[in-house]
Order: structure tokens, then sequence, then C-alpha cells
């Protein structure tokens, strides 16, 4: 059986564009809130926490409105991992969209990892 595709979305509605893009978009943004240290050479990523180190592949960024890696371990794979963000017209609130693709008996595990990795993120942000 193969990956599932998880998609996950965080309101943000009192930051601002740029600081959620620095946050996303950056290593030393993605190393604030998501991993321990991010380190890029080109479109080679590694995202090291505490004694784990995983390494990624650029595939797509637009500035300021996404970012999508691939992890080492789904290379020549249709899986990716991919943090967007989603402004809402009538409002101008963000919300963070975030997708992967997990094996289906690591659900629960994955929204609970994002959702902790999100109160990093909002607490980063002030929000």
């Amino acid at each position: 059986m193969g990956k599932i595709k998880l998609e996950l979305e965080y309101h943000l509605k009192s930051t601002s564009l740029n600081s959620l893009w620095n946050s996303i978009g950056t290593p030393y943004g993605l190393s604030d809130w998501f991993a321990c240290n991010v380190q890029n050479t080109g479109i080679d990523y590694i995202f090291t926490w505490k004694d784990y180190a995983q390494n990624a592949q650029l595939l797509n960024i637009k500035p300021q409105e996404f970012i999508r890696f691939q992890w080492e371990k789904d290379e020549d794979t249709p899986y990716y991992f991919e943090l967007r963000i989603l402004k809402h017209e009538l409002s101008n609130a963000l919300t963070l969209r975030v997708t992967e693709f997990i094996e289906p008996d690591e659900k629960d595990d994955e929204i609970l990892l994002w959702d902790t990795h999100i109160v990093d993120l909002r607490r980063r942000l002030g929000v």
C-alpha cells in the first residue's frame, strides 16, 4: 500500500505575509520552528532534529506563496512536502496549508506533530 496525501490548514490571522514567508521560505526561519537546524546548498537541504537528520531537495518555490520539498527517501516518487500560504481576500487573514504524503498508519501521529510545530510557529510569529 502506498502513502496517502495529508493536508492540514492552520489559520494565522494576525501575522504579516512577509513574516510568515520568512518562517517557511528560508532555512533560518525553518530552523526557528520546524527543525533544530536547516542548511541548504542550492536545491539540497539538510533538516536536523537533535540526533536525526533528513535530506530533502527543493522541488519548487514561489516566494510569498509556497515552498515544496521532496525527502531523499521519496526520490523518484510523486511524494512531496509543501508549505503554502493562502491569503483570504476579504479579511486578509493568512492560512498555512501543509501537504505531505504519509503512511496510512501514521496519520494521527503526523497530525499531532504538525499541531506541535504550528504552536512553535505561532509563538515565533507572536500570534
